[in-house]
């Protein structure tokens, strides 16, 4: 594995980790801040919606800069929004620090995809893709478990400091590790910036992300309140349950690479899709799409519009997270009216569609037959 991958790699955990622990601290946080727990999902939200504006926008705007040089600077910014995360005396102050992370992710995220995919040879990019999110699943094994854990005993605060740690821990390997020739990518033209907006292959593609992650989120934001509210569980109970989640998503994730480079991408999705079933099964492949998802969208925009490849990368990265926002405040709205125990099914509907854009982006993958006589 090239060394660079590996500092993309630890850089994705430490990410990983602040995006993901504010799901077992949603209960912790309404309780000391005295809101909603729709409110405290809302955390997802804001950091998701940061990440929809970060990865497409930025990433065009920072296409000439040195890919070390601008890896280290999202690392600075990560580190500096779970600080202030860290300090934030009020929800108003934590809200401004999930967006701003939320930047950082967008736009290391995209650049990440494209890099990892340079890095190794075509037949081996989902799987390059797999271990740079790798990361992400690492995180859900350990870092969020562990941030839970800190979150209920010490305080949700420190769970933001123990973060602010692992950034720094990913800003040094990337200063060691990432060499400094990754020349950046001539920034897209306007129209080419365009075409990436609106090609309907693509956009089809960006449709089956958002709902695909959509569906996921909205019955995993409140996945910390469920167990404990309607399954009894307590709140050490859910660190573990957690860590079981992050396991299955950590064999999920590396397994959907591996599926997408031996089958292609679209064989791969539709099966993923088919089989979001239960929690522990929910994590193997919830996060299994993601390789086959992000390696779909790059192939497509070399092919369509080979001149903004990275905004395109920039693109289904938002699309994640559009997703994972409308997820969380669809899951928000199920709560305050209906209950937490229509989450699920909610969700299971988004990814149903999901699944039927994907097959129908398959079929148009195929040559058109040409008849004959």
């Amino acid at each position: 594995m090239p060394l660079a991958l590996l500092a993309l790699t630890i850089s994705a955990f430490a990410i990983g980790t602040t995006e993901f622990v504010i799901v077992g601290l949603v209960p912790t946080i309404a309780n000391q801040l005295a809101i909603s727990l729709p409110s405290a999902g809302l955390l997802v939200s804001i950091y998701a919606l940061g990440v929809a504006v970060g990865a497409p926008v930025l990433t065009a705007l920072t296409g000439r800069f040195p890919r070390k040089q601008l890896l280290v600077a999202l690392m600075v910014l990560f580190t500096a929004g779970n600080i202030l995360a860290w300090q934030a005396p009020d929800y108003t102050t934590l809200v401004i620090a999930r967006l701003l992370t939320g930047l950082a992710h967008g736009v290391f995220f995209s650049i990440g995809s494209t890099i990892a995919t340079s890095l190794v040879p075509k037949e081996k990019a989902a799987s390059a893709i797999a271990i740079m999110f790798g990361g992400l699943t690492v995180a859900l094994v350990t870092g969020v478990p562990l941030g839970t854990f800190i979150g209920q005993h010490f305080g949700w605060r420190e769970t933001f400091l123990a973060v602010s740690l692992l950034g720094v821990i990913a800003l040094v390997t990337s200063l060691l590790l990432v060499p400094s020739n990754i020349p950046g990518r001539a920034s897209a033209s306007l129209r080419d910036q365009l075409k990436v907006l609106t090609h309907p292959r693509l956009l089809i593609i960006y449709a089956v992300t958002a709902l695909g992650y959509g569906g996921v989120f909205t019955a995993f934001t409140f996945l910390a309140p469920m167990m404990q509210d309607l399954a009894g569980f307590s709140p050490n109970a859910v660190s573990w349950i957690l860590l079981g989640y992050g396991i299955s998503v950590a064999i999920g994730n590396i397994w959907g690479g591996k599926l997408a480079d031996k089958h292609g991408a679209v064989p791969a999705l539709k099966f993923i899709f088919a089989a979001l079933v239960t929690v522990l099964v929910m994590g193997i492949f919830a996060f299994g799409n993601v390789p086959g998802l992000q390696v779909y969208v790059v192939q497509k925009a070399e092919l369509y519009t080979p001149n903004a490849v990275d905004v395109a990368s920039g693109l289904n990265i938002a699309a994640f997270n559009i997703g994972i926002a409308l997820g969380s405040i669809v899951g928000g709205q199920t709560v305050e009216h209906f209950g937490l125990t229509q989450t699920p099914w909610i969700g299971a509907v988004i990814v149903l569609v999901a699944f039927l854009l994907i097959g129908l982006s398959g079929r148009l993958d195929k040559p058109a037959r040409v008849a004959l006589g």
